[in-house]
């Protein structure tokens, strides 16, 4: 669900806001009229091969797939289409189906096809018994009309080879800058009439056609992190049209649509915070962390000190370099089932510093960086554009970018970028300088300057309740993100969960239990509840 690049522009169209708020004007008056007249059912058929070759094997005979027309731009519903790649897992028990439940994994730029496929890692059995699952890749990722901003891949290796994933440098923030100028202007070139479509508000208005298409009178729907902002999106536009939603590891709405560089400021912190706290419970677990001989902060501050001017080679032969120290700490907060291992590293790094201090052998080492995640690079995915050569068709997606930068507001002076991350590095000396170099960095450039997106009102009342689920050390949207997303909502219970890791449902059975039965029985459950996490990280 997220990192390297995430961002959003200016301005907000007077128009946009008019349109956007339900039950009011033309707007209303035209989706009255559209769903008197029924949206066009969603035609369901055997899933590709290759979409099948992603899911268990358990699963290919029950899902079906689907390519959904829906409006380029909803102010033209007649106009240009472009299409939604669906996949539906159906209700165990048709004979008592609710309805179909929508999933959305965040990112943005999450490809959720598949999610429907792995219902059972996030929801009890009750709600595989009783809904048609169904994930989707968004507008402009995966297989649903992708956002390209290159031709060939050779070109996009070309501009991103010169980017540095956390620039330090003189020399590397002149490059990263001139690169990321590159970039943006490649996306005018080669995007499309796609580029100016690539709001959140967008993918609402996808999501309700979507709904209208599989039948359901209203919606169903599980956000993780990014899909936070979605469905609260969905909630504000379509109030009437909310069943029961479900909002994990949120966002705060309202900061992120309106100051797009203070909410990337925050973000750090929170990683910040997440990080302190990862620290302080391997001191205090002692022997279970392999990290907790000594101050685990400040051995962990010293080896990144150092790493800013010099890199470390671990006894496996790893290289460690300032950038490959942050971008796995960042990973692996996201996951406590990873924290064992990434003491281990961490202990074998400073160890690297302190011959005398305890460590792993070289076997033990291995296998621990076994467990790990490869490295994250710039956009904070799997490097998986390393190693390929010749004249390849470039057949990745730029929509996280296209999302970010069209929903957060950021002032278009690129020159800002190594003030501000002087700044936010001082702040937060970990992460502050990498998320700077994030959508701060990108939006300032991006192509659409004066984009039409959603910014409020969030304070819509839904029929039921919103469910809004957070994670004390949550990383990537902190704990204080997620009271803020219930406060803004109108009609909201937050539950919590004593735990660290981004996003929680199928981790946590009192709250699965909670999110089960509100989501089959429509019972919310009490506000301020706070449950504990189905295991501990070490």
């Amino acid at each position: 669900m997220q990192l390297r690049h995430k961002a959003l522009v200016l301005a907000l169209a007077m128009g946009t806001v008019v349109s956007g708020l339900a039950g009011t004007g033309p707007a209303a008056a035209q989706e009255a009229q559209r769903e008197a007249r029924g949206a066009t059912p969603i035609e369901w058929s055997t899933c590709a091969a290759d979409v099948l070759a992603e899911i268990p094997a358990a699963q290919r005979d029950k899902v079906s797939c689907a390519n959904h027309p829906v409006p380029l731009d909803h102010s033209k519903p007649n106009g240009a289409k472009i299409t939604v790649a669906l996949m539906k897992r159906p209700a165990e028990d048709q004979a008592n189906k609710i309805g179909s439940l929508f999933i959305n994994p965040g990112g943005p730029g999450g490809a959720g096809l598949i999610y429907s496929a792995y219902g059972s890692s996030f929801f009890q059995p009750e709600i595989m018994k009783r809904f048609d699952l169904i994930g989707f890749d968004p507008r402009g990722v995966g297989r649903s009309s992708p956002l390209r901003c290159f031709k060939t891949l050779e070109e996009a290796n070309e501009i991103f080879g010169r980017m540095a994933a956390i620039p330090v440098t003189r020399t590397e923030i002149r490059d990263t800058m001139d690169a990321t100028v590159d970039y943006t202007d490649a996306c005018a070139r080669n995007a499309g009439p796609l580029l100016n479509h690539m709001s959140t508000e967008a993918v609402a208005r996808d999501l309700d056609l979507l709904r209208q298409g599989v039948g359901d009178r209203q919606l169903t729907f599980v956000g993780f992190s990014y899909g936070t902002l979605l469905g609260a999106t969905y909630a504000n536009i379509f109030p009437s049209k909310s069943r029961a939603l479900v909002l994990d590891g949120n966002v705060d709405p309202a900061l992120r649509t309106s100051n797009g560089a203070e909410y990337d400021r925050q973000r750090a912190q929170g990683f910040e915070l997440a990080l302190d706290a990862f620290l302080k419970r391997c001191d205090a677990d002692g022997d279970k962390c392999a990290y907790s001989d000594g101050d685990p902060r400040a051995k962990f501050d010293e080896v990144r000190d150092h790493l800013r001017t010099q890199s470390i080679t671990l006894p496996s032969g790893e290289v460690v370099t300032y950038a490959g120290y942050i971008g796995q700490v960042t990973s692996d907060l996201y996951a406590p089932t990873r924290f064992k291992a990434l003491a281990a590293w961490l202990q074998s790094a400073y160890a690297v510093l302190h011959p005398t201090a305890t460590t792993l052998s070289v076997e033990e080492q291995q296998q621990a960086q076994a467990e790990l995640p490869p490295l994250a690079n710039k956009h904070g995915l799997a490097d998986i554009r390393a190693g390929l050569v010749g004249d390849t068709e470039y057949l990745f997606d730029d929509s996280y970018y296209g999302v970010n930068c069209t929903d957060k507001p950021f002032l278009r002076i690129p020159q800002l970028f190594p003030v501000l991350a002087s700044k936010w590095e001082r702040e937060s000396p970990t992460f502050g300088r990498q998320q700077a170099a994030s959508d701060l960095l990108t939006c300032a450039t991006w192509p659409v300057p004066h984009p039409d997106r959603w910014a409020g009102p969030w304070n819509k009342r839904t029929p039921n309740p919103v469910v809004v689920v957070g994670n004390y050390y949550d990383p990537a949207t902190q704990y204080e993100f997620s009271k803020r997303m219930a406060r803004q909502l109108g009609n909201a219970r937050l539950i919590s969960v004593d735990s660290f890791g981004h996003c929680i449902l199928g981790d946590s059975a009192g709250a699965d239990t909670a999110v089960t039965d509100y989501l089959v029985n429509l019972k919310a459950p009490a506000d301020g509840q706070v449950f504990q996490p189905n295991a501990q990280p070490f």
